[in-house]
Order: C-alpha cells, then structure tokens, then sequence
C-alpha cells in the first residue's frame, strides 16, 4: 500500500511514495490512452519527428555536424512542452470527457504564462547543453570542424574521442538530470491546477523525484531507452514513443502527485 511521505501547506498537493514497479504501469496507462485516442497522439509523435528532421537538415546545411547529437538530445530538455497536448488527451480520456482538436491544442491556455515560463527554462537547459557540447569539442577534439563525411569516423576512431565523449556524457547527464528533476511532473502540474505557478510546479517536481528516487531512476532509464530506440529508425520510432511516453507521464503525476480532490486517475491503485 503506498505511503503518503510528504505534505505540502494546503491546498498543496500530497506526494506519494511508490513502489519500484510502478513505471510498467505508467507505460501500460500510456498505451492505452493511445490507443484510446489514435490519430491526435500520433499526429504530436509525427510532428516531432518532422520538426526533428528539419532541424538536422539545416544543421547539415549549414555545415555544422557534430551539433546533431546534441541537438537530438533536446527531447530529454523540452519533451515535457511538446507533450501538453497529449497530457490533456489523458486528462480527457480520464475524466471521460470528448477528446477534441481544439481543445488538446489550445490546452495551454488554461495556465498559458506558467507554461510558457517552464518551457522557457526547459529550452535554457537545452540551449546551455548545445553551447556546452561546441564547447567540448572545441576543448577536446579539433581546432576546425571536420565535414559530415569525416565527422563520425573521427568522433568515434580519432585518439581524442575518448576524453571528448566521456566529457561529454558526463555533462549532458548531468544537465539531463536536472531537466529531469525540475520538469518531470511540472507540466502536468501546470496544467492541471490552473492558479499554479513556475515555482510551485518545479518544487512539487523535485519533491516527486527525490522522494521516489528509485522508481523516477527506473522511469528516466526506461524514457532514454525508448527514445534511443526510436531515433534509431531515422527518428520514425518517436511517432509512437513519444506519445506513449507522455501518456505514462500524466498517469505517473496523477500516481505520485495527489490532491484531496483529485484522487483518481492512476494506472491501478496500490
């Protein structure tokens, strides 16, 4: 039976302790809600992978490689805002209300100067890893930058690659940590309760992680190992991983985050 561990002042929010397994849940709460409500979580997944593609594409264009990594990376960062659409999918579909265009595209204007703050800081973090990733390359591999021809082969056989990927890794997770920490459950927050603010919302985020640490390490171990997966396939898989995954976020938040009004929702109650 899970726990209550932490209170907030009222009206705050409870926040639940876990078990470890609860991630399988989430994720099996997320495909049925897209399952539920096929074509507009597909469309958000479509509209990623395009937006992904053309941002590559001007990368190449303008001759700057090894900015391709890092920039698909930038799902970690700023996934949470691209899913508040489908967060509200899963709202409507758990208080049984229709799921509309306009209403899933127009959600966040329930709490829309929050939610944009939070995807404001969200892109910071984004941005600092890109301007940190051309700065470890500049530190660690070459003066110039190859072209997309010698880019790969250097990066991975070059004798300067290893310090300058496990620099590299090293840094990236640690600001992924952070994004992590800071917006696991703040959109869903932002966008469930509608008088809350940035710092609110962030707060009660970290407050959810610390306090369920292994099964949030298990959550962010399965979301790396999904998208990695969907990158692979040209970044096709992220059509479907990337709804799922945001379905199984708003049921994680309705898990850990409770209010004494809002009960309901998670995927099979403890």
């Amino acid at each position: 039976m899970a726990e209550i561990v932490a209170v907030f002042r009222a009206p705050q929010p409870h926040i639940r302790k876990v078990a470890l397994d609860r991630p399988w849940l989430w994720l099996g709460a997320g495909w049925r809600d897209l399952v539920a409500a096929p074509l507009l979580s597909l469309a958000f997944g479509a509209a990623t992978a395009i937006a992904g593609w053309l941002a590559i594409a001007l990368l190449l264009w303008l001759d700057l490689p090894y900015l391709v990594l890092p920039l698909s990376a930038g799902f970690f960062f700023v996934g949470p805002f691209l899913a508040v659409g489908l967060y509200e999918i899963s709202c409507r579909l758990e208080g049984g209300l229709p799921v509309d265009t306009e209403g899933v595209l127009l959600a966040w204007r329930r709490n829309p100067d929050q939610i944009s703050l939070m995807g404001l800081v969200l892109l910071l973090l984004h941005l600092a890893w890109m301007r940190a990733a051309q700065l470890l390359f500049a530190l660690f591999a070459w003066q110039t930058v190859p072209s997309w021809d010698r880019f790969l082969d250097l990066a991975w056989h070059s004798t300067r690659s290893l310090p300058f990927l496990a620099i590299g890794v090293i840094v990236g997770a640690a600001l992924a940590g952070m994004a992590f920490a800071i917006g696991a459950f703040s959109m869903p927050y932002l966008l469930d309760r509608r008088g809350a603010n940035l710092f609110e919302a962030i707060a009660t985020s970290v407050a959810a992680v610390r306090l369920n640490l292994r099964p949030m390490l298990l959550w962010a171990g399965l979301i790396v190992l999904l998208v990695v997966l969907a990158m692979i396939p040209g970044l096709l898989g992220l059509v479907v991983v990337l709804p799922v995954v945001a379905h199984a976020t708003w049921h994680a938040y309705r898990d850990i985050v409770r209010f004494p009004t809002t009960d309901a929702g998670s995927p099979g109650q403890a």
